[in-house]
């Protein structure tokens, strides 16, 4: 017997008679309940079921599919399910949902099939099946799904009040986010569901959900334009706007049936390019783009007219400023030199002065020194009971006495000699000793008054023999260059070109040069109208800084 004329035996998948068809075939109708049978899926269900081995239950549907409804429905005890990963799996019993299965394998179980066993006792032996239903749901994200407004959309302009029609199209995505709301409301009894049709699925989900797409968008893009205040010439530049708006308006309605959508986007709007009344908006909006244009070329040519005086304005600023700090520069520049003259001078000034003090401190410890030696002298003197005044006046009778004798040898010795040549030789001892007496006539003054012979009235009717006064003690007619009573200095001669040492201090100095310190005798200078500085040399005030002429 050949291969294609053997016939093969199985149930009906609805009513169970038994029926026969010839090996090959792929599909059966039965023909008591009109159940279209897949031949080769009960010829394997039924040689399980004999055979006693356990069934796998998978998902075989492709990724468009929603919901699919597995083709085996009587199950062995101990079968494996599994799910996959974006997967869910739900058992029906007699049209009730029972347990959801997530990613994974599962071995049909009492133990992994806790509301089954409440409906009925799972058998126990490998030859015991029970009869149910699974489910898959694909929770994967449907991507770009079309859509779009099946006919045009009233628009009122709110700039010009001119109504417009307008369409919209675009895509999204969608998912299933409650399996169990899903299946009881849209799926049924059916195979299954998806997006688009199916053969022996549910109605698709784009003929279920356009009239609610149409009418959310045709209520809301409106609404959406007018809201946000979009130019309907712009309106490409927020689409992201619109079709968040239109999502939150669409997104309860898929809610309700167990779908969500994560993304909507509205692609296109469809704008009447033939339609009068948007030809003069059109226009409109040309003329208000251009006078904005001409609005901003006139800013822009204020704003760089403005930038250009500023710039100028700035630059000017800065060449003032530039000649201000170089002023200032070659003021402080000035001022530092002149402080630095100033300082020079008055360097060398203080030099000079502590020079001429040195110097007048040296002639003061001189003078004092010869002050002190002569009253040293004279407190001895005073020990001893005499003074210079008797030592003086000892020497001069010493030497009056010395004249006198040899006056009188000579005048006896000339006697025998003539006469003549011993009386000239008295006379010449007498000069010598008279020579000798005024070696000290210098230093005693009126003391030769009371010395010499007085023919007639006393000492002090005699008149004063020459000498100066010391300025300190006020004794008069000294003869020597000190004071014999306080040692002072005897003072210089004045006259009409004498001037006074600023160094050291001496007065009526004659010379070019100061005897005592050796300073320059001063030029002939300029007086400072500041300080009032008299006889200045240089060319700025050694007082007070001021330059000479200004």
């Amino acid at each position: 017997m050949d291969e294609q004329t053997k016939v093969e035996d199985f149930s009906c998948k609805q009513c169970g008679v038994r029926l026969r068809v010839a090996r090959g075939t792929q599909s059966y109708i039965c023909p008591v309940c009109d159940c279209q049978n897949d031949i080769p899926e009960r010829l394997m269900a039924e040689k399980i079921k004999k055979d006693g081995l356990a069934s796998i239950i998978k998902y075989e549907g492709d990724n468009e599919t929603l919901v699919w409804k597995h083709p085996i429905e009587d199950f062995n005890y101990g079968s494996q399910l599994i799910v996959h990963e974006s997967q869910e799996a739900i058992f029906f019993r007699d049209g009730q949902a029972l347990d959801l299965f997530g990613a994974g394998r599962y071995t049909l179980e009492t133990q992994q099939l806790p509301l089954l066993e409440k409906l009925y006792q799972l058998p126990t032996d490998t030859e015991g099946t029970f009869h149910s239903e699974v489910y898959f749901i694909n929770k994967v994200v449907q991507m770009a799904i079309k859509w779009g407004t099946p006919e045009k959309v009233r628009f009122i302009d709110p700039l010009t009040g001119v109504p417009l029609e307008l369409g919209a199209s675009g895509e999204l995505n969608l998912m299933v986010s409650d399996s169990r709301k899903l299946l009881l409301k849209l799926v049924g009894t059916m195979k299954g569901i998806a997006w688009g049709d199916g053969e022996g699925m549910s109605k698709s989900l784009q003929s279920a959900f356009r009239p609610m797409i149409a009418n959310a968008v045709k209520t809301n893009l409106s609404a959406v334009i007018k809201d946000n205040a979009i130019d309907i010439l712009e309106v490409d530049e927020k689409l992201d706007l619109i079709s968040s708006s239109l999502r939150d308006k669409l997104l309860p309605g898929f809610e309700e049936y167990g779908l969500t959508i994560p993304q909507l986007y509205v692609t296109n709007v469809v704008l009447p390019e033939n339609d009068p009344n948007f030809k003069r908006i059109r226009e409109l909006h040309t003329i208000t783009l251009q006078t904005r244009v001409y609005q901003a070329e006139a800013t822009v040519q204020a704003a760089r007219a403005q930038s250009e005086a500023m710039a100028k304005t700035a630059q000017a600023q800065a060449k003032a400023q530039y000649r201000t700090a170089e002023e200032q520069s070659a003021a402080a520049i000035e001022q530092a030199r002149r402080e630095a003259v100033l300082q020079q001078q008055t360097t060398e000034t203080e030099v000079a002065r502590r020079a001429a003090e040195r110097k007048v401190i040296e002639a003061q410890a001189e003078a004092q020194a010869q002050r002190m030696a002569g009253l040293t002298e004279a407190e001895v003197m005073a020990a001893k009971g005499y003074s210079q005044k008797d030592v003086i006046q000892a020497e001069v009778q010493k030497a009056y006495a010395e004249g006198l004798g040899n006056m009188g040898a000579n005048l006896g010795a000339g006697g025998g000699n003539g006469g003549g040549g011993g009386i000239m030789g008295d006379m010449l001892n007498f000069g010598v000793g008279m020579a000798a007496a005024q070696t000290f006539m210098p230093q005693i003054g009126e003391m030769m008054k009371g010395m010499a012979p007085q023919p007639m009235g006393t000492a002090s009717e005699q008149p004063a023999v020459g000498g100066w006064t010391c300025p300190q003690c006020h004794r008069q007619n000294i003869m020597s260059r000190f004071c014999p009573d306080c040692g002072g200095k005897k003072p210089e001669p004045t006259s009409e070109d004498a001037w006074n040492c600023p160094s050291c201090g001496k007065q009526g100095i004659t010379s070019r040069f100061c005897p005592e310190c050796g300073a320059k005798k001063p030029e002939a200078g300029w007086t400072c109208p500041d300080c009032g500085a008299t006889n200045i040399a240089s060319n700025f005030c050694p007082n007070c800084g001021r330059k000479k002429g200004e």
